[in-house]
């Protein structure tokens, strides 16, 4: 296992952290004997940073029996403060004492603000005083690091990164990703800051790990050295050295056993001049097969309607429209995750500026009412709706227990 430092830490953390999301299932819940008995064995072959959130349900429960008999001494725990069910500075203490009983420690060691996927969040986090609630929190010892996970643009996340003394962050990043959210610009800003940086989807939720199709897979067998899209993916991630921790969400054993095979290999800027340019190929063969084809430039933006463009067209092109990257737009593009204002492809309005500075010259008016028709339909804005509801279920089934 290769291990990155923190450089506000100074923790040496391993390269690959097991994030604690998608845990095996069993039933209706997560088959507890066999994930406790692969976060052990991850932890037995090196991997010392464990993320979970109060959001993931049954994680921290599951990871507070996972880390007895000692496991907790060898290990970072990362947790999250859900933002979207915080309406109080008083909210901020309860969930946080509640996680610290739930994950049976007496501190967490990389403690995030959760998903702020505009600068609304951030906003409204900052007047009911997060900034006050993090300093006295890592005062008092219950947090030794404070950070935040992030889904927005690069404008808000830079504002994000300014706005507090962070000392890490967590961004989604691939090699599909450069332009979409954050992108290489946030990953080399919080760096050149001094965050650590973690990453989340660097296979995009295994999207990239999957058996490529035919284009994708003629550019992968021109490669000297032959590994798996998984290792392509993760090797492209661990290149940057600005990166400290990937996170991948292991459920399985053999991806496991590939995962820390990988991470005991990749050291930063160990690709080649050729390796790079194949991955590049691989990136334009994936986009090519895109719905539409966006890069994420932001050209675009801002929208005289409001309309988040490159978020609409992130969304639209994710795994062909399933239901998650459909209940996703609907609580990021339509603000439900932070009270912004929605973006919706429908808001569009046709007046055209948006066509006039795409450097892919896109019919962007007509890709957004594409857009609208799928993703705003009556039955996935209901779908929308009851996740919100969730939402809401969830911040008062945990207040109730705080």
């Amino acid at each position: 296992m290769l291990y990155r430092k923190m450089e506000k830490t100074g923790d040496e953390l391993s390269v690959l952290g097991f994030g604690c999301m998608r845990l095996p299932t069993k039933g209706m819940g997560i088959d507890e004997e066999r994930a406790i008995r692969q976060i052990r064995y991850a932890v037995d072959h090196g991997v010392n940073y464990l993320d979970t959130a109060l959001l993931y349900p049954g994680s921290e429960q599951l990871l507070g029996r996972a880390l007895a008999d000692g496991y907790r001494e060898k290990v970072k725990l990362a947790t999250k403060l859900p933002h979207m069910l915080v309406t109080s500075r008083e909210d901020m203490d309860r969930m946080l004492d509640l996680q610290l009983r739930t994950l049976k420690t007496d501190h967490i060691d990389y403690y995030l603000i959760h998903s702020l996927s505009s600068g609304e969040g951030w906003r409204k986090m900052k007047n009911l005083g997060v900034a006050e609630f993090l300093d006295t929190a890592k005062a008092d010892g219950r947090i030794v690091n404070a950070g935040f996970s992030s889904h927005c643009g690069i404008e808000a996340f830079k504002g994000i990164v300014d706005g507090y003394g962070w000392d890490f962050c967590q961004i989604q990043y691939n090699y599909l990703d450069e332009m979409n959210q954050a992108g290489t610009e946030g990953l080399m800003y919080a760096a050149s800051k001094g965050l650590g940086v973690v990453i989340m989807e660097p296979l995009r939720g295994g999207y990239l790990a999957r058996d490529p199709p035919a284009e994708v897979q003629a550019v992968w067998d021109e490669a000297d050295v032959k590994r798996t899209p998984a290792e392509w993916g993760l090797r492209w991630v661990w290149n940057h050295p600005e990166v400290t921790v990937v996170l991948s969400g292991m459920n399985d054993e053999q991806h496991i056993e590939e995962n820390i095979r990988i991470a005991g290999e990749a050291h930063p800027n160990s690709l080649t001049e050729k390796e790079l340019e194949i991955v590049g190929r691989a990136a334009e063969a994936y986009r090519s097969l895109n719905r539409v084809g966006c890069t994420g430039c932001r050209y675009c933006m801002p929208c005289p309607a409001g309309v988040n463009i490159p978020g609409c067209f992130e969304a639209y092109n994710t795994e062909s429209g399933t239901l998650q990257s459909k209940v996703m737009y609907q609580l990021r593009i339509g603000g439900k995750m932070d009270g912004a204002e929605p973006a919706y492809a429908s808001l569009c309005r046709d007046c055209g500026k948006c066509v006039k500075v795409c450097p892919q010259h896109l019919p962007i008016p007509e890709h957004l009412s594409k857009v609208a028709k799928d993703y705003e339909s009556i039955g996935v804005r209901l779908i929308g709706s009851v996740t919100e509801y969730a939402l809401r279920l969830m911040r008062w089934n945990t207040m109730r227990k705080v």
